[in-house]
């Protein structure tokens, strides 16, 4: 067992489930100071922390970054000869431990001008992300770690996520005219939604819709005085567009309203000559990242392996990605020197 997988499943086997990330902080702690890194542990919530670490002689100039809260359920680690399986193995623990070897190796190699910065949240509200912009670090470029299979991202969606709400009266169902499906009208305001054009761009292709859940009513044999869906947009442009088309959906809707969860445009990656390049359909923490610099996207891993019970990352792609960590960490010095 190589030196990295080893890592990957320490990091994998603790729990890390959004809002309880509290120990693999500590650990990372512990493990980049014997690595001879300056860490600092920025607390978000009560034992919730951001780990910045760096080199305690040089400023960074850039900053690799990634996340460590995993989706639930949490489940340990296993190997077979290919791959590292477990939640987080590529969501994103093996794209963190290729990030710390990089990084590293560059610091041993007289390279100590590259950050790490590892997250909390990202996988529900980016609130490590946003509370990361106050730490006192001036770089040019921020590489954030996402399964991307080792290629370069060029952009991804941005998201407009919604509580729709819709009230109705109630009444026994054997007399409907006295009263007034709420279900009901939240059903056709839902298929006016889908079947709605929300845009498309070159880069990032067509807007998805997906309605997350829906609850509502009282009983079989009660009209529903009150139903509510939750609705994801992915965004391929300006998240203000896309509300302003529910906002002229809804007019049309008696009864409706909606309440914003979270809203971000459609991202531009900086990407770089030498690696393969695509656009990606899923939001990362890089609008929330906006202090860090020109942001770049890419990490080992398929991103149809996450949040899977199945979720695994390849224990070759890992090994490839600390090299082309180090390859363009070495190309963005080398930029920021002129």
């Amino acid at each position: 067992m190589s030196e990295l997988v080893r890592y990957i499943r320490q990091l994998v086997d603790i729990p890390s489930v959004s809002g309880d990330e509290g120990q693999l902080a500590r650990k990372l702690e512990r493990d980049l100071s014997a690595r001879g890194f300056e860490v600092e542990l920025q607390e978000v919530a009560p034992e919730r922390f951001n780990v910045y670490a760096r080199d305690p002689a040089v400023p960074p100039k850039i900053i690799f970054c990634t996340h460590m809260d995993t989706v639930p359920p949490f489940f340990a680690s296993s190997e077979d000869e290919e791959y590292i399986y477990g939640r987080g193995s590529c969501d994103a623990k093996g794209i963190l431990a290729a990030m710390v070897f990089a990084v590293s190796r560059m610091r041993q190699e007289g390279r100590g001008e590259v950050g790490l910065l590892f997250v909390v949240g990202e996988e529900v509200d980016s609130a490590g992300a946003r509370a990361a912009n106050a730490l006192p670090v001036e770089t040019s470029y921020v590489v954030v770690g996402e399964p991307t299979e080792n290629r370069m991202a060029s952009g991804h969606k941005g998201g407009f996520k919604f509580r729709l709400t819709v009230e109705g009266k109630a009444c026994h169902s054997a007399y409907p005219h006295l009263g007034d499906s709420a279900i009901d009208r939240l059903i056709d305001l839902l298929l006016e939604i889908r079947r709605a054009d929300w845009g498309r761009s070159d880069r990032l292709g067509e807007a998805t819709v997906n309605v997350g859940t829906i609850s509502g009513g009282l009983a079989a044999n009660v009209l529903a005085p009150e139903a509510g869906a939750d609705v994801f947009v992915r965004v391929v442009g300006r998240a203000s567009e896309v509300q302003a088309k529910l906002d002229t959906i809804l007019r049309g809707h008696r009864g409706a309203r909606y309440e914003v969860v979270s809203s971000s445009d459609a991202v531009t990656c900086e990407t770089r000559p030498g690696f393969d390049v695509a656009p990606v359909a899923f939001g990362t923490d890089i609008p929330s990242l906006e202090a860090f610099g020109k942001p770049l996207l890419l990490g080992p891993g398929s991103i149809h392996d996450a949040h899977t019970s199945k979720e695994r990352i390849g224990k070759e792609e890992a090994e490839d990605a600390v090299e082309y960590y180090q390859r363009l960490a070495l190309e963005l010095l080398s930029e920021t020197a002129q």
